[in-house]
């Protein structure tokens, strides 16, 4: 059984709350890092502890949801290997996998509903990456991430995620 990873903030826990009864049935174990209710807390501590175990390559997918996805989608594309796509419509998910590859998927609760939540996420989960032009692409942001940590180590810092 694959492990999907999901989290949110205190504005996505009740969608966050929907789609996982929906990960289970489609046949996913869910990895839930949080937050635990509805109580005000921040984004940034949990996009970056999902986006970290992406990079890490412990799991290979997961869902982010706050208020407007915004603020977790520029938290989890900091780290090297993550391709946060925050999507509002069934095209942008499809796209964000036949084009981009990506490997979380951010969700707005401000935007989204439930339902077209469920119908993003479903897309997200089925649409297959294209490859072919895209993979160049892919291997041109592998690049960038390389000369962008490249340039850190020269200037005595680094992006950590655990590698």
């Amino acid at each position: 059984m694959k492990t999907i990873l999901i989290a949110c903030d205190h504005a996505g826990f009740a969608l966050k709350e929907k789609l996982k009864p929906y990960l289970e049935k489609v046949g996913f174990k869910v990895k839930d890092l949080g937050a635990r209710s509805k109580e005000r807390c921040d984004y940034p501590e949990f996009a970056y502890t999902l986006a970290k175990a992406i990079c890490q390559g412990r799991y290979k997918r997961g869902i982010l949801i706050c208020k407007t996805g915004i603020g977790s989608s520029i938290v989890a594309n900091r780290l090297p290997g993550v391709r946060a796509a925050l999507c509002y419509n069934l095209n942008a998910a499809r796209l964000s996998r036949q084009h981009n590859d990506s490997n979380v998927l951010v969700l707005g609760s401000a935007f989204v509903n439930g339902r077209l939540a469920l119908k993003i996420l479903g897309v997200w989960l089925n649409t297959p990456f294209q490859g072919g032009r895209h993979q160049r692409r892919i291997k041109q942001i592998k690049e960038i991430e390389r000369k962008i940590s490249l340039s850190l180590r020269q200037a005595g810092r680094r992006i950590r995620c655990g590698r």
